[in-house]
């Protein structure tokens, strides 16, 4: 009982730091994972702690579902908020970010595995795989505000976008390493994974994501006004269409990820100027940073008592660093070239390529249904580079942000703080 009660006091101190952290953090150059993290590896001090924690390597189906679900959940709030109408002219960074930046991401990453840390090409290309996709959990400080506020400058539009829709684009380069790791590939074998992994999973996943957002849009806010769904007023309303657009696109072998944050945005554009999408987006925002918050305490004690950086050696800390500040800001850099963007804004962009829950999320999975070489090394490799960006860009987003925003007469809420500019 003295056990069960000590959990349940932490669980209730966990959520007023999830409710209060971010309100105190406001003016200060920290992020609320960092403090997160630094729980974590507090706790993980303690003897009593230390001796039941269990290594996420050992554990990874559960590691992927609870991943999985923060993940879901976040790619709803980043689609409900974005105000901008879909297109192919106005999302142009998206796409050059999502069709060069990513692509060769992936490549160059895969060269320095194979080539620094020793990794054979699958288990290079599934650690590549796994870093790419810019993570839509921690990436809140660099995204666009809630629905309708006008907080939606092509900087923060950018980073939104390509991280609601790069995590799923990242999946066919995972199931890629998973087929080259079971066998040789050669051009029958790619043929498939294109026609599969690529084409189908992708069509279904985007064509049935923007069918049911659709079609949910349509139940909430057209039916007869006496019947109108809207007006329950249920922010919990989000998490059913997540878990309904997931399940559903899943079961016919489409990209979830995909399908959740296309169905956000056609839920969206129904309606776009709906009071309803605060509802949702709220209620999304709020359970996302409270399951974001737990997991980042369980990462934290997992680095210093989880064994989660045992196998780190000098080549994954120099692979780590050159990931986050070479390969990243120069590939982003490279995909906005020619754009209108000025070149600080292309640099932002390009530099906040921020890592996290769905890195843990693409290693478990793809390690849970394959067998690839030196596992404990990829997951140190990804950890450490997992901790840094967290470090570096949370450190870092606060006054970049704020000195841009003032700097180009933008009136945010990271231009109003009370910090002092760079001089």
């Amino acid at each position: 009982m003295t056990a069960y009660m000590l959990v349940l006091a932490g669980f209730g101190a966990l959520v007023l730091l999830t409710a209060w952290l971010p309100m105190v953090l406001r003016q200060m150059p920290l992020s609320l994972p960092i403090c997160c993290v630094g729980i974590g590896a507090v706790l993980s001090a303690f003897p009593e702690i230390l001796g039941a924690m269990p290594r996420p390597q050992e554990h990874l189906l559960v590691v992927e579902k609870a991943t999985e679900l923060v993940v879901i959940i976040s790619l709803m709030g980043a689609g409900l908020k974005l105000d901008r109408v879909f297109g192919w002219r106005c999302w142009i960074v998206t796409w050059r970010l999502l069709g060069i930046a990513m692509p060769l991401t992936i490549l160059i990453l895969t060269v320095l595995g194979s080539a620094l840390l020793g990794l054979g090409t699958a288990t290079a290309l599934l650690l590549a795989a796994a870093l790419a996709p810019t993570d839509p959990v921690l990436a809140s400080d660099v995204q666009v505000g809630p629905p309708g506020e006008g907080r939606e400058d092509e900087m923060r539009f950018a980073l939104t976008s390509e991280a609601g829709l790069n995590d799923g684009l990242a999946f066919p380069f995972v199931h890629l390493a998973l087929a080259m790791s079971a066998a040789s590939v050669g051009l029958p074998e790619l043929g498939q994974w294109f026609a599969v992994a690529v084409l189908w999973k992708l069509v279904v996943g985007i064509g049935l994501g923007g069918v049911i957002g659709w079609a949910l849009g349509w139940l909430t806010f057209h039916l007869p006004n006496r019947a109108k769904l809207s007006r329950t007023g249920d922010g919990f309303v989000a998490l059913g269409i997540t878990c309904l657009t997931y399940g559903v696109v899943e079961m016919a072998h489409g990209y979830g990820f995909v399908a959740v944050f296309v169905a956000a945005v056609a839920l969206r554009a129904t309606k776009r100027g709906h009071d309803y999408h605060h509802k949702l987006h709220s209620f999304a925002e709020e359970l996302e940073r409270l399951l974001m918050m737990v997991l980042l305490v369980g990462f934290g004690a997992a680095l210093v008592g989880g064994g989660l950086l045992q196998a780190l050696s000098w080549e994954s800390v120099a692979f780590a660093l050159i990931a986050l500040f070479v390969v990243r800001p120069v590939s982003g850099w490279l995909a906005l070239l020619a754009t209108d963007q000025p070149a600080s804004e292309r640099a932002v962009i390009s530099f906040f390529g921020i890592r996290g829950v769905g890195t843990i999320y693409y290693l478990a999975y793809a390690l849970g249904h394959a067998t690839f070489e030196q596992p404990d090394l990829l997951w140190s490799t990804a950890s450490l580079t997992i901790m840094i960006s967290i470090l570096l860009h949370g450190i870092t987003v606060t006054p970049v942000l704020r000195y841009l925003d003032v700097r180009s007469g933008r009136d945010t809420e990271s231009a109003q703080l009370g910090l002092p500019l760079p001089s």
